[in-house]
């Protein structure tokens, strides 16, 4: 299975493909896409959108796994990174691919089995788990992985569940 991870921003948005055979994880791309700060949001999300449209393309994923915003004290920044997810789900939906989307703390509890885990946790966490000799960069990318690590966990403990 090969899981395409998206932490969306509108400035910077974060990719992590990754690849599960016979309980391995590995990793198979990630990096981020930067925007111009100053250039309209119009086009930011035209970009966003042309970007990860070349990554499905490349890299065919069987689903697309997306953060969802933390609802913090800054409403605009949440709706911004809101216009991204829908960027991303727009994508997938366009190529064919389901979507998942999960909360920050569902991702910290299925990637370091602790709801509240810092970021640098998280990053070490994604590290091991996939036998790299030090944490992607950058954050982006590396939350970006701990997003489809997180879905793949999901769909494991979906699948285990339904056997019962």
């Amino acid at each position: 299975m090969r899981i395409l991870g998206i932490d969306p921003g509108t400035v910077t948005m974060g990719y992590g493909v990754i690849e599960s055979k016979n309980d391995e994880i590995t990793l198979v791309d990630c990096g981020v896409f930067d925007c111009p700060v100053r250039s309209p949001i119009g086009e930011r999300l035209s970009y966003l959108y042309g970007e990860l449209c070349k990554i499905i393309s490349r890299y065919e994923p069987d689903a697309v796994a997306i953060e969802q915003p933390f609802v913090a004290k800054n409403v605009r920044s949440t709706l911004a990174i809101g216009k991204a997810q829908a960027v991303a789900i727009l994508a997938a939906a366009n190529k064919g691919i389901p979507s998942y989307e999960y909360t920050p703390t569902q991702v910290k509890q299925r990637v370091a089995s602790y709801g509240a885990s810092s970021k640098e946790q998280i990053q070490e966490m994604v590290r091991l788990q996939l036998g790299l000799s030090q944490v992607p960069q950058p954050s982006d990318a590396a939350d970006a992985l701990a997003i489809a690590i997180c879905h793949l966990r999901e769909t494991y403990l979906d699948n285990l569940l339904a056997k019962q």
